[in-house]
């Protein structure tokens, strides 16, 4: 997979994405990350990304030419193959980013990210991306930091990326469900015990304990999740069990 990422502070990715998970996956050839300037691609002896907005008002906006320029460039430099590529605008305006489309992005073979700044970028810059993304309901100063989170959960989906392939598949927002509690040792800690049913090697119970709890924790903490996936019948039967401080289920 290559990913493009552009930027007028391109600096800011290396010292994210050369380590952890993306940055062995970098050294393994599962992925080729690369920053990109859009000051490169600008006009003029003082490379200006931004200008004052038409209609007035505060900030300033991302000019459509270098942007374009930057994409186009890096498009025409892989041979300008459409197929399997997405080109990605980071905007406050966008979709919401979530794990159904991390793993969709996955699937790319090239991914350009476009990161926004100031009050934004002119709108005629969407014609030519595929979709917009939000990584939340705030905002920040740039879409370097969200274009980071993309490409974190993005790659950690590649086949090789994560050391044990089978803990990506069960991690909360895989499914519509939050994952359960985690323990490791020590088994007792400031008078918290961990529960008796992680210790009794018995897989059948710990994986019914561990579904309770990760449907408990989403009715808790994400309900939200349940609208888009309301509660099977199997797990509705689940929840009316109880367990104790040990695990035992009632």
């Amino acid at each position: 997979m290559r990913i493009d990422l552009l930027s007028i502070f391109p600096a800011m990715f290396e010292p994210v994405l050369g380590e952890s998970i993306v940055g062995r996956a970098r050294r393994n050839g599962l992925v080729d990350i690369r920053a990109v300037d859009i000051r490169a691609f600008a006009e003029g002896k003082h490379q200006v990304t931004d200008d004052t907005p038409y209609g007035g008002g505060a900030g300033m906006v991302m000019k459509v030419e270098p942007i374009v320029a930057a994409v186009e460039a890096v498009v025409g430099d892989e041979g300008g193959d459409p197929d399997g590529r997405v080109i990605a605008l980071l905007s406050a305006s966008g979709r919401p980013f979530d794990q159904g489309l991390a793993a969709r992005l996955a699937l790319a073979r090239h991914l350009v990210l476009v990161a926004g700044r100031y009050e934004g970028v002119d709108e005629r810059v969407c014609d030519y991306v595929d979709a917009e993304i939000s990584i939340g309901d705030y905002v920040l100063t740039g879409g370097e930091l969200a274009a980071m989170v993309v490409v974190d959960a993005v790659v950690r989906l590649l086949p090789g990326a994560v050391g044990n392939s089978e803990s990506v598949l069960t991690e909360s927002h895989v499914q519509p469900r939050l994952e359960y509690p985690h323990y490791t040792r020590p088994p007792q800690f400031a008078g918290a015990a961990v529960p008796a049913v992680l210790l009794s090697g018995d897989h059948r119970r710990i994986a019914e304990w561990r579904q309770l709890m990760g449907l408990r924790r989403t009715m808790e903490r994400r309900p939200d999740l349940l609208l888009r996936a309301p509660l099977t019948d199997d797990e509705g039967r689940l929840l009316e069990r109880t367990a104790d401080r040990d695990g035992r289920m009632r």
